[in-house]
């Protein structure tokens, strides 16, 4: 989640930049460049911890042999499932008891 915050917020300042710059009369090519670097500053100065979780979360997706991220709800199912034992027969094509 920290990574497409810090994206959404990168990619606002670089529209809000961006507009400004059209405005200023810069030109579309000049704009664009100025107001990506423009982003990239104020999100390096002022969004350090923001940066540095979406870089953990981005660590701990891409390293080789990282558990896969579950959430709770999977993780509760799984330990049902483990639970149960594994000769009890599962008929999933009958409607559940009320």
């Amino acid at each position: 989640m920290a990574f497409l915050k810090f994206s959404a917020l990168r990619l606002l300042l670089i529209v809000v930049f961006y507009v400004a710059c059209v405005l200023l009369g810069l030109g579309l090519f000049f704009s664009a460049v100025v107001a990506a670097v423009l982003a990239w500053c104020l999100t390096y100065l002022f969004a350090r911890d923001l940066r540095d979780a979406a870089a953990a979360t981005l660590q701990r997706r891409f390293t080789p042999g990282a558990p896969p991220v579950r959430t709770a709800v999977e993780l509760d199912d799984a330990a049902a499932e483990d639970a149960l034992d594994p000769n009890t027969p599962v008929n999933s094509d009958r409607k559940p008891r009320a």
